[in-house]
């Protein structure tokens, strides 16, 4: 897993503008009021060679009655726990202030390394003598930042790579296949981890929302080496009042992120609720292969059509995912548990598949030859190539005449062509469609 590097600070101190810097685009939004920026907002980097996340995070104000400010802080520290190394940013204007002192406290108690960095130094010319009165925090050298012309963020980033890991260990950790179980509250994720871990690993309750952080736990058996991922059940946003709630569904959106495999789980009680649908938005909308665990199927009464019509109402109210194997299990007797790893093992290795750009065009000339590509007011679509150009998920280009003549029913055509030649299951796939002429990006 990539290092993360968290920046945090009170508001208004100039942690966006930083973050915009380092992650190279205006990705938070930079405005002089304090708490702009409310939700953690991620970026891949690279420095040195070395790649790693950067966070963005609302700025803590450690004791606020401000519902806002108390859902940032509490947005902060959840980004803190996470961090490999935290930079701590302050201001050179204002000094050290009670807030920064109360803020470094936490962050020495985190246990987390921190660079401690002294922002809105824009001058050039000898350092500003009142960057010495900020180690009275406690947390070492201060370093003298610009984030607004970037002074500085090259000894900052220099300091970061002292506290990441070994690169060999990086690459150990992304053996494993990362396996995110995903679903409303109360549809038996804590307890399909403990059934595979054969213990109480996870809290296990029947109120809903006991598990409210996303909680990684190294797995390992004859289909290979594995993280799961158990996460807080999402809700409707109506019902996520409570902050803690709040935190649960972001902390659950990151676990998609960082998966490689989400399983969603449903309960057999209760077939596809629109709650349901949501949550393989989430996964289907990010790109992650998938697979749906039909859970407590133990508990309802069959007859020999059941999973059939089961089966069907998922494909109906699921139709945005009909790639996305469905598996009816049970975590109180253990029914096909052991195959969730066979299924998602296998639709990894569909998301991450490369396709030589001469087999795919040999199937594209077949689908043409059968359905004619369509024509609007005597132009027809003339389709020249396809390419893929990365994986998880399979994203292929295709170069065309003219992409308003290439309806979406096509698009979805070629898609269901490239499935029946090289199956692709369990992944989506991405067309992007360009005319040729224009510039790659």
């Amino acid at each position: 897993m990539r290092p993360l590097v968290a920046i945090v600070g009170r508001p208004n101190v100039g942690k966006s503008l930083l973050f915009n810097r380092l992650a190279g685009q205006r990705l938070s939004i930079v405005e002089d009021t304090p708490g702009v920026t409310r939700d953690r907002l991620y970026a891949k980097c690279e420095w040195s060679g070395r790649a790693f996340d950067i966070v963005d995070t609302g700025g803590i104000e450690p004791s606020t009655d401000s519902e806002i400010l108390t859902f940032m802080r509490e947005q902060a520290l959840i980004a803190i726990d996470s961090a490999t190394v935290i930079i701590f940013v302050v201001d050179i204007r204002s000094g050290v202030t009670a807030a920064d002192q109360e803020v470094a406290g936490m962050l020495q108690r985190s246990g987390k390394p921190v660079i401690l960095a002294v922002n809105k130094m824009d001058s050039v010319g000898p350092v500003d003598p009142e960057i010495y009165e900020f180690y009275s925090l406690g947390l070492g050298d201060p370093i003298a930042l610009s984030a607004l012309h970037g002074h500085g963020t090259g000894d900052i980033l220099d300091e970061c790579l002292k506290y990441f890991p070994p690169v060999e260990e990086e690459e150990a950790d992304s053996d494993a296949v990362k396996l995110a179980f995903i679903g409303k509250p109360n549809v038996g994720k804590s307890s399909i981890v403990n059934k595979i871990l054969g213990e109480e690993r996870v809290i296990v309750s029947d109120i809903a929302g006991t598990t409210r952080d996303a909680v990684d736990t190294p797995f390992e058996n004859e289909q290979g080496k594995f993280v799961l991922i158990d996460t807080a059940g999402i809700r409707r946003k109506s019902k996520v009042e409570d902050r803690v709630e709040k935190f649960s569904v972001m902390r659950a959106q990151l676990a998609i992120e960082r998966a490689d495999v989400c399983l969603i789980m449903i309960d057999a009680r209760d077939g596809v609720t629109e709650q349901d649908t949501k949550v393989a938005g989430m996964a289907h909308e990010a790109g992650r292969a998938s697979v749906i665990l039909v859970n407590k199927w133990d508990l309802v009464e069959k007859d020999g059509r059941t999973m059939d019509k089961l089966k069907a109402d998922i494909r109906r109210d699921l139709s945005f995912m009909p790639y996305a194997p469905i598996l009816f299990v049970s975590a109180l007797t253990g029914q096909r548990v052991e195959k969730i790893f066979e299924l998602a093992k296998s639709v990894d290795q569909q998301a991450n598949r490369r396709i030589t750009t001469g087999l795919l065009n040999n199937v594209l000339a077949d689908a043409q030859a059968r359905v004619q590509p369509p024509t609007d007011k005597g132009r027809r679509l003339k389709i020249f190539y396809m390419t893929q150009v990365s994986v998880k998920p399979p994203t292929f280009v295709i170069f065309c005449n003219d992409g308003s003549l290439f309806h979406f029913s096509y698009q979805r055509y070629l898609e269901n062509q490239i499935r029946s030649t090289f199956g692709l299951e369990g992944t989506p796939i991405r067309l992007i469609i360009r005319e040729r002429g224009e510039k790659d990006e």
